[in-house]
């Protein structure tokens, strides 16, 4: 059965490149659940980078509290959830932080040129809280030699 991790673990994952989705409560509507690029480091605010008047930036500010998950695509399966309250939602964000998020996900000189196209006078940063959490790792509590079997007929696409 998959172990919820420790504070620090899932501090540690979160803060790794995923693409998040994020999740928030819309009026009349079931909640949206987009994919999203995020920024996080350990004990901090997850910060997120769109357009003041996109569906999601209007649907956070509407809400004032969203939630963010995370996953690993590769065994062993891990996740991260989070959620909490919004505490910005109108800074606009600078070149370089813009950058930051945007070299978490892309190479180099590509975050530069998507940076200089997609950072705008209606970009917003929203910075959320963190106050609950939820998490699993598929890979603590199964036995070595299970998971070594079960990557193994990963790998192998005659055995699957």
């Amino acid at each position: 059965m998959p172990a919820v991790m420790t504070v620090e673990e899932r501090e540690a994952f979160l803060a790794e490149a995923h693409v998040g989705v994020l999740a928030v409560e819309r009026e009349g509507r079931a909640p949206l659940a987009v994919p999203i690029w995020y920024d996080y480091e350990p004990g901090g605010q997850i910060v997120l980078w769109t357009g003041r008047d996109s569906v999601k930036g209007k649907a956070i500010r509407a809400a004032g509290r969203f939630s963010l998950a995370a996953q690993s695509e590769e065994l062993p399966y891990k996740y991260v959830t989070v959620e909490g309250r919004v505490v910005s939602a109108d800074e606009q964000p600078s070149r370089e932080q813009a950058l930051t998020i945007a070299r978490r996900y892309l190479p180099g000189k590509v975050a530069d040129v998507y940076v200089d196209g997609a950072l705008t006078k209606e970009s917003v940063l929203i910075r959320m809280l963190p106050e609950r959490w939820l998490s699993s790792d598929l890979g603590k509590d199964v036995p070595a030699e299970v998971m070594r079997a079960v990557e193994a007929q990963a790998a192998d696409p005659e055995r699957r």
